[in-house]
């Protein structure tokens, strides 16, 4: 036991090494990982410790370390399950509006994960051309555009018509993504209401009740569970569009969004 704890926290620094050389010192999180480098290492220098002096450690001090690591790890376990589950089974069917969540953007350059996520919204737009995508992504830091212009840009360059792209550039995270992306949407369900009733009045019809507009929400797989669930928080019965995420990154990317997750349910946000 000691070995292993030992070598996976040499993985971790490894992997801490890696994500700084591929992605940058300022990744989101990347700390983790020099943090739980640490922590295995006390776990392996107590166990140690414990095997060459039996007795010099209480056994309600190893008991109890024991549990609690085993019931974060279990924790950790259901929460990836639940993300990975969520992942699998959205299968991108077809929507009225999908929003596509943004990713941080450098300068006016999209990032990896944003690009991955433009690059499924393409395809999805090519399975189903009538669907509108609603741009969701504010201004943030090191951003010399929005998430959402970055976004409409790279779209606009690769063949999706303007019609068929709407933009919010106002929110900060995901719960804000959906919320005003849902304002950007019944904003436009107004506005084709009045054009209709202003130039087609006598075949003008309501959308019949219980006939709600579909809303789809394309995201990086890893973040599907989360922005799904924010989603529902919101009365939105979403219809979920996975993107790939970096093959590089996704051991990091996927942890981080486990304790995302967790923070979110604290909050009750989720």
């Amino acid at each position: 036991m000691v070995w292993f704890l030992g070598g996976t926290a040499v993985l971790c620094l490894l992997y801490y090494i890696i994500i700084v050389i591929y992605s940058g010192v300022s990744t989101s999180f990347a700390l983790i990982w020099p943090c739980l480098a640490i922590f295995l290492g006390l776990l392996a220098a107590g166990w140690w410790f414990d095997s060459q002096h039996e007795g010099r450690i209480p056994v309600w001090i190893g008991v109890s370390v024991g549990t609690v690591c085993a019931a974060g790890f279990l924790i950790l376990v259901i929460t990836e399950v639940l993300i990975g589950w969520s992942a699998i089974t959205a299968t991108g069917q077809p929507a009225d509006y999908v929003i596509v969540l943004g990713a941080r953007v450098r300068g006016t350059k999209i990032s990896n994960s944003l690009k991955q996520r433009l690059d499924r919204a393409i395809e999805y737009s090519e399975e189903y051309p009538n669907t509108v995508l609603v741009l969701s992504g504010g201004k943030g830091p090191g951003e010399e555009i929005s998430e959402a212009r970055a976004m409409y840009e790279y779209l606009q360059y690769n063949g999706i018509p303007e019609d068929k792209l709407l933009i919010e550039d106002q929110s900060s995270d995901t719960v804000q993504n959906i919320e005003f992306s849902r304002t950007v949407i019944d904003r436009q369900e107004y506005n084709k209401a009045q054009a209709a009733r202003a130039h087609l009045m006598e075949f003008y019809r309501e959308r019949p009740d219980g006939d709600t507009i579909r809303i789809g929400i394309l995201t990086s797989n890893y973040h599907v569970f989360r922005a799904e669930a924010i989603a529902r928080r919101q009365e939105i019965e979403p219809v979920g569009v996975a993107a790939a995420c970096d093959p590089v990154l996704a051991v990091h990317l996927w942890l981080r969004e486990a304790f995302a997750v967790l923070k979110d349910k604290f909050m009750g946000r989720l």
